[in-house]
């Protein structure tokens, strides 16, 4: 119980004049951009080069709103004797952003880093229908993506880095000997 009654009135408007005399902070935003956070979640860059049409991102994704196209091409056998392999060719990828919640699943289960977060934010429209971004504005904002920050030097190696330079040190040691036993 408060020591005398109105006193969390009191507290409420003190806090109110405290604010009322600091000087206010308005960012003119048309004229001056906005400083955003190096990672900030504007709209999702897609880098189509890894996309394998694997539709995880669209299953994956609460909304529903991505939407994948893709055909089967078949690929001639690399050597006489060899089989035929096939591959998924993207069609269409598209995601609508009216219907985003910008949660970032797809993003997260895509396995071959074929998304990732843009800082863009101004691709407002003045029809809802026009938020629909078909592949090649996605492609554009890919190039705005920043880059990943520098490892912490003082953090563990990552063990796909480790079994790589195990590897490849087993593959010189194995070379050198080969070198010996031919000298």
């Amino acid at each position: 119980m408060s020591p005398f009654p109105g006193s969390g009135l009191a507290k409420g408007l003190a806090v109110t004049l405290r604010t009322m005399t600091k000087k206010t902070v308005t960012e003119q935003y048309p004229d001056a951009l906005p400083e955003l956070p190096p990672r900030s979640r504007g709209v999702i860059g897609l880098f189509e080069e890894n996309c394998t049409v694997c539709m995880l991102c669209a299953r994956e994704c609460p909304d529903w709103c991505i939407y994948i196209d893709s055909h089967k091409e078949t690929i001639p056998a690399a050597a006489p004797g060899g089989r035929e392999r096939s591959r998924n060719v993207l069609d269409r990828f598209a995601i609508d952003f009216s219907l985003c919640m910008y949660c970032g699943i797809c993003i997260e289960v895509c396995p071959f880093d074929a998304l990732f977060w843009s800082p863009e934010f101004e691709y407002a429209e003045t029809d809802i229908r026009d938020l629909t971004h078909e592949r090649d504005k996605l492609r554009e904002w890919m190039w705005t993506v920043p880059a990943p920050p520098a490892l912490d030097p003082g953090a563990e190696e990552p063990k796909e880095i480790a079994a790589a330079r195990k590897s490849a040190e087993k593959l010189a040691a194995a070379r050198a000997e080969a070198g010996e036993a031919d000298a």
